[in-house]
């Protein structure tokens, strides 16, 4: 039987200099599992109104599989993303937005306790309503997936340590990193290597992977460390591309490949979106290995 993943968070649209895209960092993860052939199921809720429509058709039309809730009080989330010189995005987030009520419910805890993987982000955290949805979710998953991504002011550090306890595998990008190590040792540990190995004796986990940007990826698992110096792409802009990468990297573990492997496979794909505008561009299974192959030929 196939494994099938759940992500559960916040569904928006992302206001780009190009014009009006799909978003939300839960929602990107599970639109490029199901790019992917991996049976994924996103979990959230939209406004009573044409954004909150247009997601849901827009869903349906790419045939994913969702559970979207409908609020008659909050609107559809909306982001307005700026992007710089070199493409990296910084996001204004709505609040409150739909995504924020997210209720809990019989089919719900049915959908998580019966996947095999249960992808959660931190943004969702933000207001107590899908707060305490996920935490009731979490009691109930089985592998379960942390998918860091702190935006200033819509963050609390003790609800994320709260959040890392119940992980099986986190995934947070390097300033992250420095926050959650600098509030629990006070910026006792100092490199990569440090830093994934203080989380991991606090957390007592084995499988933190961080993501660096131009400096690559490094991956902390069951006492080891890999690492991926990532691809030469040019930039068009980041966003989705650290979505792209657990997507990437959760589909690798799910064919049973060798993490080392998987992390290869994931900063391919992560370079491939960053090359393009938004964050759920297609991208061929054909250039994924490619890029693979150029990089191996690199090497040799």
């Amino acid at each position: 039987m196939s494994k099938n993943v759940v992500c559960f968070g916040e569904v928006l649209w992302d206001v780009l200099p190009t014009g009006e895209k799909i978003g939300g960092a839960p929602l990107n993860v599970a639109l490029r599992l199901n790019s992917l052939n991996v049976d994924s199921t996103i979990i959230s809720k939209v406004g009573n109104d044409q954004y909150g429509e247009r997601l849901i058709e827009y869903l349906s039309e790419n045939g994913q599989n969702h559970i979207i809730q409908r609020d008659k009080e909050h609107e559809t989330g909306v982001v307005d993303v700026k992007i710089d010189q070199a493409g990296n995005a910084s996001y204004t987030i709505k609040f409150p937005a739909a995504w924020d009520h997210i209720d809990y419910t019989q089919t719900l805890k049915k959908k998580v306790s019966n996947a095999d993987y249960f992808i959660y982000g931190s943004l969702v955290n933000r207001n107590d309503a899908s707060r305490g949805t996920l935490f009731k979710l979490l009691e109930v998953a089985n592998y379960k997936v942390l998918d860091v991504n702190l935006r200033k002011t819509h963050y609390n550090l003790d609800t994320l340590i709260d959040l890392m306890s119940f992980a099986d595998f986190i995934k947070l990008n390097r300033e992250e990193l420095e926050e959650v190590c600098n509030y629990l040792e006070e910026g006792k540990a100092s490199s990569v290597t440090e830093m994934l190995k203080l989380v991991s004796d606090h957390t007592q986990i084995d499988h933190i992977c961080v993501t660096q940007g131009a400096c690559g990826v490094t991956l902390f698992h069951k006492g080891e460390f890999y690492h991926n110096s990532g691809f030469l792409v040019k930039v068009k802009d980041t966003v989705g591309a650290g979505d792209s990468f657990l997507a990437g990297y959760i589909a690798q573990l799910i064919e049973g490949k060798r993490p080392n492997m998987a992390l290869d496979f994931a900063c391919a794909l992560a370079g491939l979106v960053a090359s393009k505008s938004g964050a759920n561009s297609a991208i061929a299974e054909e250039e994924i290995n490619t890029l693979l192959w150029v990089d191996s030929f690199k090497h040799k």
